[in-house]
């Protein structure tokens, strides 16, 4: 009988902290406050604290983070943000929606992130911010950024939609920067119950401009001082965040312990294995192989029941959202390979890790690996 290994279980984080996350529903409800309230204010709290933060400010989803932070710092129209040619395509159209324009730089060797050297060649005259994405949950080289940013004045705010927990040179990867974005969508390492989302920052002021932009321009009711939008954190999410963010730790380390085990049975496969950077600690909200047999190994694996997802199979310049537009004819060699060959293995906290081995054995017995062994 083949056994079924899923790419992740979202109940199964419910199902472990049932009792916890049903009190906290049933006191919003009970309560009878469901919008900016106390359970948005505690978790705002407490997840400024987590990411390394002064401040954080809840929205609606990770897209609206981007968007609104942008705009709060007065990026628009003419403004260039550059950010990585491999991401989510959400990272461009934050980006996009302002009415600023992405500069995709490609990551370098084996790594998914981009980092400082290849970010200052292509800063120009209209570059206004740097916005580098912890993909997979690999923090990206924020020391080296911060200081280029730092010297050219330059915004610098990263795409965390991926890296809760995640650290570098023992700083949440939160501390750095001008702000960061983050998601909770459900598959999330802190997922919510829906969509939901945050700015975190140091900056006081941005922080208070953020608050205002979510909620129609307004700090005072019926008071609009700008034209703002509606994206807020709600209470019944903020209160299940809240939960949630007291198991993150741990949940965190079961899936670094599962990369562990990954990396150990599958060393020796011509695969290219996820490379950690030096002073990274990531938080394995992915574990994404790449191989030019991607397809066929997908096939492969399904059919010992091995459940995979491509992260992500058609880079944002190649999208049909920017036909038309200047960057569709962009050359970006290395995000067009990555598209072609990155294949994402089930991780999560509540994988067994008795499945990991099973994958494992699928793997290797994959006719390509076994002929190049």
């Amino acid at each position: 009988m083949t056994v079924r290994v899923p790419f992740l279980d979202l109940g199964a984080a419910t199902r472990e902290i049932a009792a916890e996350q049903a009190a906290a529903i049933a006191r919003v409800v009970d309560g009878g406050w469901y919008v900016l309230g106390p359970e948005v204010e505690r978790f705002e709290n407490a997840f400024a604290a987590s990411a390394g933060a002064t401040h954080a400010v809840g929205v609606g989803n990770g897209l609206d983070a981007i968007r609104l932070v942008l705009q709060a710092l007065g990026i628009g129209p003419g403004d260039e943000v550059i950010v990585p040619s491999h991401t989510y395509v959400a990272t461009w159209l934050g980006i996009t929606a302002t009415g600023a324009r992405p500069v995709p730089v490609e990551p370098q060797g084996d790594l998914f992130t981009i980092d400082a050297a290849a970010v200052e060649h292509a800063i120009g005259s209209r570059t206004a911010a740097i916005m580098p994405v912890h993909l997979y949950g690999q923090p990206a080289d924020m020391v080296g950024l911060e200081a280029l940013a730092g010297r050219h004045g330059l915004a610098l705010v990263s795409d965390a939609a991926q890296a809760h927990g995640a650290r570098l040179a023992g700083r949440p990867v939160g501390a750095y920067g001008t702000a960061s974005t983050w998601s909770f969508y459900p598959s999330k390492n802190l997922g919510a119950l829906g969509d939901a989302g945050a700015v975190t920052t140091d900056d006081a002021a941005l922080a208070r401009r953020l608050r205002r932009l979510r909620n129609y321009g307004s700090e005072e009711k019926y008071i609009h001082l700008e034209q703002g939008v509606n994206s807020r954190l709600d209470e019944l999410q903020a209160a299940v965040l809240s939960v949630r963010l007291r198991h993150l730790d741990g949940w965190n380390a079961r899936r670094a312990a599962l990369a562990t085990q990954y990396g150990h049975g599958l060393a020796g496969t011509d695969l290219a294995l996820p490379r950690t950077p030096a002073g990274a600690d990531p938080c394995w909200h992915l574990y994404v192989i790449r191989t030019p047999q991607r397809e066929s190994l997908a096939a492969h694996l399904a059919s010992h029941g091995v459940s995979t997802l491509i992260h992500y199979p058609i880079p944002p310049h190649r999208q049909e959202a920017f036909a038309g537009d200047p960057l569709a004819r962009l050359r970006l060699p290395w995000a067009e390979a990555a598209a072609a060959q990155v294949l994402s293995l089930p991780i999560g906290p509540h994988l067994e890790p008795r499945l990991v081995d099973v994958v494992c054995d699928a793997v290797r017995t994959f006719p390509a690996l076994a002929a190049a062994a």
